[in-house]
């Protein structure tokens, strides 16, 4: 009962975000999610409903397949060079409706390291 009631509220906080926040092709919008094993991380422009660029750890090069903060650093890493390879520079950061701590805010602390702004 408990894993049900969290995702409804988790999934409460989400549309509530993303209600104020959009992508369009000049300012996409980073969106990551975590799974039990994975991190992911897309650059969306929901103007046109495409996603630019992404990165997660079933790249390769990432590194081993889980959900932790060193992971998930990795994957910022990796999303903000696909980001400078499209000529984008500037984001909306878009957290899922995951607090922004731990896997969270590594992932955008990377990515701003590694040249992203938002």
């Amino acid at each position: 009962m408990g894993l049900y009631i969290r995702k409804q509220a988790r999934a409460k906080v989400r549309r509530r975000i993303r209600k104020k926040i959009s992508g369009t092709a000049e300012r996409p919008r980073l969106a990551v999610h975590f799974s039990n094993k994975n991190v992911y991380a897309q650059l969306i422009d929901d103007v046109a409903g495409k996603t630019l660029a992404s990165a997660s750890t079933l790249d390769k090069g990432i590194g081993k397949n889980a959900a932790n903060v060193e992971t998930a650093t990795k994957v910022g890493q990796a999303v903000a060079k696909k980001a400078k390879d499209a000529k984008i520079e500037s984001v909306v950061f878009d957290r899922g409706g995951f607090q922004f701590h731990g896997k969270v805010k590594a992932l955008a602390d990377a990515a701003r390291e590694a040249g992203l702004n938002f």
